[in-house]
């Protein structure tokens, strides 16, 4: 059966989350004079990510709110677990300041969005809170494209379980094998989306993964300018796969 819907991940598949974050975090250090304790703002800058994946990483797995691990991040960061809420709340508000300057589409995005207006219907699914997610797409210019916006902080459930995958199904209405999942990461949405038996096309825009993440079911392309010759598309725009 033809693939009616596509499914979005949105942080660096829609939205360039890395650039943004970390030219974010950059201009906060430097306005909140942080770097002293610190060799180079690139060592500041992958404390931070290692603090943010290990919190994530609670989160997706149940065992925090997404308020408790962005919260735990700050106190983690900081080295100061005495903090309250309150103080990280602004401390990070102060953040987000700088973050959301640098917030972008990826050059990719919006042609394809137009490529498959009219042959697909389009909704997202994030591992985020729909309070964060609707407000970036709202701001990055591109929610009414989306029919609906699902998120694992509402949905009690976080990709790579099948259910999270499932409910947006039904949201749309459609079952898995009608609906394909684009993502960057292999295996939350790569392999997550193949055994929740979607069609799972996973974007490795840098190419720097091992080819070792390649799986059955999932489709690996460099850009999303290939995502409509593998959805099938009746469209010009489109590319041949640069991965085998």
């Amino acid at each position: 059966m033809a693939i009616r819907a596509v499914l979005w991940d949105v942080d660096d598949t829609l939205f360039d989350y890395t650039t943004a974050d970390r030219a974010g975090m950059r201009a906060h250090l430097v306005a909140e004079g942080l770097l002293d304790g610190y060799g180079t703002v690139e060592e500041a800058l992958a404390h931070w990510r290692r603090i943010t994946d290990a919190q994530w990483a609670r989160f997706s797995a149940g065992e925090a709110t997404f308020e408790e691990q962005r919260r735990d991040r700050v106190r983690d960061f900081l080295a100061r677990p005495e903090l309250t809420d309150d103080a990280i709340d602004a401390w990070f508000e102060r953040y987000l300041g700088h973050y959301e300057a640098a917030w972008a589409l990826f050059p990719d995005v919006l042609p394809v969005l137009d490529a498959l207006a009219a042959s697909h219907r389009h909704a997202v699914l994030s591992n985020s809170s729909i309070h964060v997610q609707e407000r970036k797409l709202r701001t990055l210019g591109v929610r009414d494209r989306f029919e609906t916006v699902l998120c694992a902080a509402e949905l009690g459930v976080s990709k790579p379980e099948p259910r999270a995958f499932h409910a947006a199904c039904e949201a749309l209405e459609l079952g898995p094998h009608q609906v394909a999942y684009v993502g960057d990461h292999p295996e939350v949405d790569g392999r997550g989306a193949a055994e929740a038996g979607l069609l799972s096309v996973w974007i490795d825009r840098a190419g720097v993964h091992a080819a070792d993440h390649d799986g059955a079911g999932r489709h690996r392309i460099a850009s999303l300018a290939e995502l409509p010759a593998i959805l099938g598309s009746d469209t010009r725009f489109g590319a041949p796969s640069t991965f085998r």
